[in-house]
């Protein structure tokens, strides 16, 4: 039987990231206006270096904001398939940058962050950490693996039942309890 759960995991509390969204649609239309006047101003500008600086500086505030606003709206995605999860993020519902796939039948350990065993392996030298979750408040589990001899812990929040996918693939004394 195939074991197939996707889940898309969103920010509990989204309400001052919805007010920061549009606060930067503001300031992104605020600031492209005010380097349109500028831009049209140059003519009878008589310190035109102060003029330029303001128009770049303005509608450079309001390209960042443009290309950047859609990350107040992020959520992952997690998706496990047979004994393989693939993460993703995903902007705005418009935008997803793939973050990698696990098999989970080739990891070091897994289990709950709030365990011992998971300070055992984040403590180690040289430990690349993956926070790929956005509620600290939420039961978070982790993946400890070695990937070309560099050592990785992947912190997410999966839901129970996917948890019960993974421990249906995991291999005997992986799932760390304590």
């Amino acid at each position: 039987m195939d074991r197939f759960l996707e889940e898309v995991v969103v920010k509990h509390d989204r309400k001052f990231d919805e007010i920061m969204y549009w606060v930067s649609l503001l300031v992104m239309g605020a600031c492209g206006l005010v380097a349109l006047l500028q831009f049209m101003m140059l003519a009878y500008s008589s310190n035109l270096l102060v003029d330029i600086a303001l128009m770049v500086a303005m509608g450079g505030l309001a390209v960042y904001t443009f290309f950047f606003r859609d990350r107040l709206r992020t959520e992952y995605e997690y998706t496990f398939t047979n004994g393989s999860i693939d993460f993703a993020m995903v902007y705005n519902n418009k935008r997803r940058k793939n973050l990698g796939a696990l098999n989970v039948t080739k990891v070091d350990a897994f289990g709950k962050v709030s365990s011992g065993s998971f300070h055992r392996h984040t403590s180690a030298p040289d430990v690349k950490h993956l926070r790929w979750f956005l509620n600290r408040e939420a039961e978070l589990y982790y993946f400890a693996f070695s990937k070309d001899g560099k050592k990785s812990v992947i912190v997410f929040e999966p839901s129970e039942e996917m948890v019960g996918h993974i421990k249906h693939y995991l291999p005997r004394g992986v799932y760390q309890e304590n």
